[in-house]
């Protein structure tokens, strides 16, 4: 198998092979270019996270500055606001539902490293998908660790980092996050 077969088999892949390292770079240039965007300009902003996300909804807003790895695997519903310095380790798959907020300095990843020194000396990466739901808000300076799935109607405080799964209709909070209540789902029939 070639190292990005390996990475999208989610089998331990060689992060700095070519072919994945020409994902990132194509990444890099586009996120550049981006962020160069005149800010008041959305539709321009619009128009570009429609050309290079794999999905990207209507009413979608993302601040400068937005980084990521490849983009075509982020995958974002209606109803969007991402504010500024979110970054996207979007190696594998990260899928955002409609109505979601994502406050400032927050990090999603869908790539981690062994813990064993030999395993990162051969830059070693295993990549698992991020799912987030609909009606979610991620505080300021979240981060979101691989193979994470946030359900719906989640509220995740500022400065959490979501190691495990997060049911429905709850507020997550600290380091790790955790369950701290549970909230009403005033949309549902």
């Amino acid at each position: 198998m070639t190292e990005l077969e390996k990475l999208k088999a989610g089998l331990e892949y060689c992060y700095d092979d070519e072919e994945v390292d020409a994902l990132k770079e194509k990444a890099i240039i586009w996120c550049r270019d981006y962020n160069a965007l005149d800010p008041l300009d959305f539709e321009g902003q619009r128009k570009m996270l429609r050309e290079h996300l794999g999905k990207a909804g209507d009413k979608i807003w993302i601040a400068k500055t937005f980084n990521c790895d490849n983009g075509k695997n982020i995958y974002i519903g209606d109803n969007f606001t991402g504010n500024y310095n979110i970054t996207m380790l979007d190696i594998r798959e990260i899928y955002i539902g409609d109505n979601v907020m994502i406050g400032p300095n927050t990090m999603i990843t869908t790539v981690n490293h062994p813990l064993t020194p030999m395993g990162r000396r051969r830059h070693l990466g295993i990549a698992k998908p991020v799912t987030i739901g609909s009606d979610v808000w991620i505080g300021g300076g979240c981060v979101i660790l691989p193979g994470v799935t946030i359900g719906n109607n989640v509220v995740v405080a500022a400065g959490a980092v979501v190691t495990k799964d997060v049911p429905d209709n709850c507020v997550v909070g600290g380091v790790p996050a955790r369950k701290i209540k549970d909230i009403e789902n005033d949309v549902e029939p």
